[in-house]
């Protein structure tokens, strides 16, 4: 499933999908294993179907928006997708993408 986001290997998942160490070297506990399992299917089963997906927990965007009443569907489910899911897919096609300072 990490290859169908754009990754060789957990090593080259680690940043992105928030792996530590031990992870990156593939071994997981058994409740980590299904969390990840369940996040995984859920994003493919989401980009699937074309569904947003829920918004991250994260510092609001800095820059001023437009009313969501003016947002396009497109819009929108970029804005509530989580930065790490954004992330993954503009690597997966060949952009190098580092957090703000």
């Amino acid at each position: 499933m990490l290859v169908n986001l754009g990754h060789a290997d957990f090593r080259d998942a680690r940043g992105p999908m928030g792996f530590n160490q031990r992870q990156a070297g593939g071994r997981f506990t058994a409740d980590e294993a299904a969390e990840l399992i369940d996040q995984l299917q859920a994003a493919e089963h989401a980009a699937a179907q074309g569904e947003p997906v829920a918004p991250a927990e994260e510092e609001p965007d800095p820059e001023p928006q437009k009313p969501v009443s003016e947002l396009t569907d497109h819009e929108k489910a970029i804005r509530t997708a989580p930065t790490k899911w954004l992330v993954l897919e503009v690597r997966r096609r060949g952009w190098t993408v580092t957090k703000p300072k």
